[in-house]
């Protein structure tokens, strides 16, 4: 189901309207003292920041159902906004429609994961989402494992458990030529000691990098997502993702020498 679609979930995108700040504050007010129209009238006024989020979400699940969560998530945000914290309500809202959409996807996952490590991925998710609700920044995986009391490889494993799974056939890498698949990427056992030791080597220059910069590398070329999407997720500019992702090859390549 495509997001351009006119209806969603019975909603006609095309008519949706859009609340200036003054009549966001003027309808909070109302709200805050009980008014239920007010209530309504910021749920309709913020549906397309719900819209705006799923597009993130497109192939993850049924369109329909995730505006219905991401809904669920915007009003427990109206319903938790607090006017006097002076910060606008979609810097607020948008952590916590993602937040909800995200734990929906994770509970309607057909893999099972034990526990344990969901327990420890939902408290790391959501510190994240606190950390990024105060500075506007995620976490790195360090900070996070010095919050939870726990590993950094517990934390990275508690997170990467609750990924999607993906096709042996899916497309990790594209520079418009030849693509690489998934497959490709997986060990052959009859590889040399050579290959092994490349691996190593490139595993060690790896550990020169920091976090984000071992991210952007994670997500561009064995993921293969655009320096765009990688820069919605992390909330800067494309070029700053471009300048990042230079400077962290070229460390790799003063590194490997």
């Amino acid at each position: 189901m495509a997001l351009n679609k006119v209806e969603i979930s019975g909603v006609n995108t095309s008519n949706l309207e859009v609340l200036t700040h003054k009549e966001m504050t003027e309808l909070f007010i109302k709200a805050k003292n009980g008014d239920k129209n007010a209530r309504e009238k910021l749920a309709n006024g913020n549906l397309k920041l719900v819209l705006s989020i799923l597009k993130k979400f497109v192939g993850k699940g049924n369109m329909d159902d995730l505006f219905q969560v991401g809904c669920i998530g915007l009003m427990k945000a109206i319903d938790n906004f607090d006017l006097s914290h002076e910060v606008r309500f979609s810097t607020y809202a948008v952590p916590m429609i993602l937040g909800e959409i995200k734990r929906y996807i994770r509970d309607n996952n057909s893999i099972r994961i034990s526990r344990s490590l969901k327990d420890t991925a939902y408290k790391a998710l959501k510190i994240q989402e606190e950390y990024l609700s105060k500075t506007g920044k995620l976490p790195d995986y360090e900070e996070l494992a010095k919050m939870l009391d726990t590993s950094r490889y517990d934390i990275i494993m508690s997170l990467e458990s609750l990924k999607d799974p993906i096709s042996l056939f899916s497309s990790v890498y594209n520079d418009g030529g030849d693509t690489i698949y998934l497959y490709d990427q997986i060990e052959d056992k009859k590889a040399n000691n050579k290959d092994l030791e490349i691996r190593m080597s490139v595993n060690d220059a790896m550990e020169s990098l920091n976090e984000r910069e071992k991210f952007i590398l994670d997500e561009r070329f064995i993921i293969g997502k655009t320096q765009m999407e990688i820069a919605d997720e992390l909330m800067i500019s494309q070029a700053q993702v471009s300048r990042l992702e230079k400077s962290a090859i070229k460390q790799l390549k003063k590194t490997l020498k």
